[in-house]
């Protein structure tokens, strides 16, 4: 009787461990992906953080004027473009 007792009791603790373990492994894995999660939440926030910085620049009509001439060359009725040319230097 006691045998099996202790065989009964050994098959139960093997099965609680057996469970353990398993909570054991997906909490890791939960872990990892939370981390994971958490990693590309910072990466969005501080997308959100230059978007909005964007917006509020490109919100003031002037700054907008600016940006329009340097990237595509634009000019008012009336005005002209000079073109600057560093001097170089020879040093003989």
């Amino acid at each position: 009787m006691r045998i099996l007792g202790a065989v009964l009791l050994v098959i139960i603790l093997g099965f609680l461990g057996w469970g353990i373990y398993g909570f054991i492994v997906e909490n890791q894995s939960l872990e990892e992906k939370v981390a994971e999660l958490e990693t590309k939440t910072a990466a969005l926030k501080e997308d959100i953080t230059e978007s909005e910085s964007e917006i509020k620049y490109f919100s003031d009509e002037a700054n907008l004027l600016k940006e329009l001439k340097s990237q595509f060359n634009y000019r008012e009725p009336g005005e002209k473009l000079i073109i600057v040319i560093p001097a170089t230097s020879t040093n003989e």
